[in-house]
């Protein structure tokens, strides 16, 4: 059957119209393109990985849904007081004050998205996210938060506190930390109300991203605006605010003492990585004018668990009855953690000690053999390395990967380095405080260096300088050690004087790098990441607070990016022993002691698990109070 003339002209003006053929190509074009694109952005990012917890490297320990840590008792007992001390005054309960000197624990009722565990380096595991998701090149990671997690007022904690939490940081937090996270991490953004993604910057390495946002403390954004002028985060208050952690302050006597109850409301008692922690009700925190002051309380039960760092206590203060009777433990524990790095370190942005010279006169000077067989009844070992005693530590002349990496530094680095051993702190007689061999030694570098000794003893420079040299302290103990480093010092002609000042004003001095030598503490681990660059880093060496030295040097600022770029544990450890060797060889510290075991005497109340990790011994969380010893100790009259 024919069709019509009409009609034909009707079907033939369907097929031919172009308009909507062609608006269906391109459509289809269009949808090819962006599955192009997403296809060659999902290549190039590699597969999208989501996970319970995030390892730096390997696997993690633990699977998803795992019941509870292996260190914990699931079944320990709630209840009781853990009663501590803290040395000095605290003006505010704002940890993140520029101003003033927070009280102790002030930043322990704020959570974070992730919660390290303490028998595994690096790897961490979901708190106020129960997931995360991050392609393989951790170019970003998404943070999905639990839906129960609560502030400690009930209301909920959403995306939009975390993105105002990094961002207030940032703001108001302090210089150098703000400054290098800018960098870092360009973007935060609300996904929905508990999903957040971060954006890393692909300038930087991507190590340590993650676990950066994934520990940022998380604020609430509604108590924060709602007073915005009275609740800024660089001032000094005693309102806390509002945390989402399981204790909550409950009341404080500036300079006396700070007591934090147990938040019956916690939203995240049964969480995973809870259980068998936060076992006390109370916790307590006693504050004492100076050591010998806090001492005197420990004994009398004024508190009762104790950490010791003071060699002489630990050696001669507990021979009291309580000890005696078996009423006050003295343990002594294995610290698998790499020693933190301690010493007297030199400020190098003051021009005297720009000369290595004289960094390495100032080093000879210090006797530590004496000091520890004299003043600290022969309980530390010598610090050589800033990573001693681990796989990271520099030793020998180096070879292999470590050599490749030195070499690569050309001449950023004195070539002696390559084939010779790593700087080690000097050998001493601890028969006398000065050592007549290392002072000859030091005094002839500074005669080198141009500082001569005039007719008054003193050394000047040929501008008529005096060196002077001046330690900053806030402790009477530590004054007690650098009290003899500071007469050798005199004897080689150097003006040195030990200045003990109040706590405030040593915060303040050591903020504003007003000092000449403090002492110091490098925080050291076995997976070093971008905090390297806070401590060594040149981008904010004139006023990070964390670089005490002043440290700028183009090869140490070229390790730790190598550092940070690690993929795996070789590349990261020859780094590391790279930059250790380095550091060493700087000499901007003076090298003092370390111990591989914790102190802790405690009245014998306190319980822990049979097993302790290896990383942190958990006092404050995952030991508890044995109440029938309690009640025994206090109806005896041993403990008021």
């Amino acid at each position: 059957m024919k069709t019509p003339l009409t009609a034909r002209r009707a079907v033939s003006a369907r097929v031919i119209d172009p308009q909507p053929f062609f608006r269906s190509i391109a459509a289809s074009f269009l949808a090819l393109i962006v599955m192009c694109l997403l296809a060659t952005v999902a290549r190039a990012e590699g597969e999208i990985i989501k996970s319970h917890g995030f390892a730096e490297f390997g696997e993690l320990k633990y699977p998803a849904g795992f019941a509870h840590f292996d260190y914990v008792n699931p079944d320990a007992p709630k209840g009781g007081e853990l009663s501590l001390s803290a040395v000095g005054t605290f003006d505010s309960m704002n940890p993140y004050t520029r101003k003033g000197r927070g009280g102790a624990m002030s930043a322990d009722h704020f959570e974070s998205l992730l919660v390290e565990s303490y028998d595994e380096p690096g790897s961490y595991y979901g708190l106020l996210a129960e997931s995360l998701e991050y392609p393989e090149t951790q170019d970003w990671v998404i943070f999905n938060l639990r839906p129960e997690a609560r502030f400690s007022d009930g209301s909920p904690l959403t995306a939009e506190d975390v993105v105002f939490s990094h961002n207030l940081l940032l703001e108001q937090g302090l210089k150098s930390y703000a400054e290098a996270v800018k960098k870092r991490i360009p973007k935060a953004e609300v996904l929905g109300p508990h999903r957040v993604k971060f954006y890393f910057s692909p300038d930087f390495p991507r190590r340590a991203m993650i676990t950066q946002v994934g520990g940022t403390s998380v604020f609430s954004k509604a108590w924060f605006e709602a007073d915005p002028e009275n609740r800024r985060l660089d001032e000094p208050r005693l309102d806390p605010g509002i945390g989402s952690g399981p204790y909550v302050l409950e009341s404080l006597d500036v300079n006396q003492r700070i007591t934090y109850k147990r938040n019956p409301d916690y939203w995240g008692k049964d969480v995973n990585v809870n259980v068998g922690r936060h076992n006390y009700d109370r916790i307590r925190i006693e504050y004492f004018g100076d050591a010998v002051a806090a001492m005197e309380g420990f004994k009398a039960g004024v508190y009762t668990m104790r950490p010791e760092n003071n060699s002489k206590s630990w050696a001669t203060a507990y021979e009291f009855d309580a000890v005696a009777d078996g009423h006050v433990v003295r343990g002594e524990f294995a610290d698998g953690n790499v020693p933190a790095a301690s010493g007297f370190v030199m400020n190098l942005l003051r021009p005297k000690f720009q000369d290595p010279r004289v960094r390495e006169a100032m080093q000879l000077a210090y006797n530590f053999d004496w000091t520890n067989e004299s003043l600290q009844y022969g309980l530390f070992r010598q610090r050589h390395s800033f990573w001693q005693d681990s796989a990271l530590e520099a030793k020998g002349v180096p070879q292999g990967a470590e050599l490749e990496v030195l070499t690569g530094l050309g001449d950023m680095i004195d070539p002696a380095l390559l084939n010779s051993e790593p700087v080690m702190a000097h050998s001493s007689k601890a028969d006398r405080p000065g050592d007549r061999r290392n002072l000859r030694r030091a005094m002839k570098l500074l005669d080198d260096a141009g500082w001569s000794v005039g007719d008054d003893g003193l050394r000047r420079n040929a501008d008529g300088e005096l060196l002077k040299v001046e330690f900053l302290l806030d402790s009477l103990t530590i004054e007690r050690i650098v009290q003899p480093y500071v007469a050798n010092l005199r004897q080689m002609g150097v003006d040195a004087i030990a200045s003990r000042v109040d706590y405030a004003q040593y915060t303040s001095r050591r903020r504003e790098k007003d000092f000449d030598m403090i002492t110091f503490a490098y925080p050291k681990y076995l997976e070093p990441s971008t905090g390297l660059y806070q401590q060594f880093g040149s981008e904010a060496h004139e006023y990070s607070v964390f670089n005490p030295a002043g440290l700028a040097d183009p090869a140490v600022d070229k390790l730790i990016a190598a550092i940070v770029e690690a993929t795996d544990q070789e590349t990261l450890q020859s780094n590391v022993r790279a930059l250790d060797r380095v550091l060493r060889a700087k000499r901007f510290m003076v090298p003092t002691w370390y111990r591989d075991v914790s102190w802790v005497a405690y009245w014998d109340f306190y319980e822990h698990p049979e097993n302790l990790p290896p990383f942190d011994l958990g006092l404050q969380d995952i030991w508890w109070v044995n109440a029938d010893k309690e009640a025994a100790l206090k109806s005896s009259g041993a403990l008021r």
